[in-house]
């Protein structure tokens, strides 16, 4: 897979920017994660040593966070990002066989990111278009009303 490595000067750089724009209060961290998150496009654990030094939170009180919410990205991830919908609308409308479809097709899980680093795969527990279930979601464009054999060719467009 190709990663994107982030040199160490940009990371703490990035850090201290978002800590002396929104502050290094223990109730800020959310937001500087968040800041953090959005410049360099994920949280690389230096990231998250470096908050855990700057608010005097514990190391593992800032990964919680990081890994809780999703918004937060703990991993590179690929240059398309692949929502799938699973929730109960999508999953009734077929959404188990368009699942089994992209996995087929990217030949990746959920979590996972394409060898070429082109596509990551995410479950969400709803994209709020149940009406056209089932679902996905490549970077901001909807695809509804999916059926398995329409995933190829809508990944080939990403290609």
């Amino acid at each position: 897979m190709t990663v994107k490595t982030i040199d160490q000067a940009l990371i703490l750089e990035t850090v201290q920017e978002a800590v002396e724009c929104i502050g290094n209060s223990r109730s800020e961290l959310i937001p500087i994660l968040s800041q953090v998150n959005d410049k360099l496009g994920y949280l690389p654990e230096e990231a998250l040593e470096e908050v855990s030094k700057q608010l005097n939170v514990p190391k593992s009180r800032v990964f919680s966070v990081a890994t809780f919410y999703n918004m937060l990205i703990t991993k590179p991830r690929g240059k398309h990002i692949v929502q799938f919908c699973e929730s109960a609308p999508c999953h009734v409308a077929g959404g188990r066989d368009v699942w089994k479809a992209l996995q087929e097709s990217l030949g990746i899980k959920s979590g996972e990111t394409t060898l070429d680093g082109n596509f990551s795969l995410v479950t969400t527990s709803c994209l709020g278009v149940c009406g056209v279930g089932p679902v996905i979601i490549i970077d901001d464009e909807i695809f509804g009303n999916l059926e398995p054999n329409k995933i190829p060719e809508i990944l080939d467009r990403y290609r």
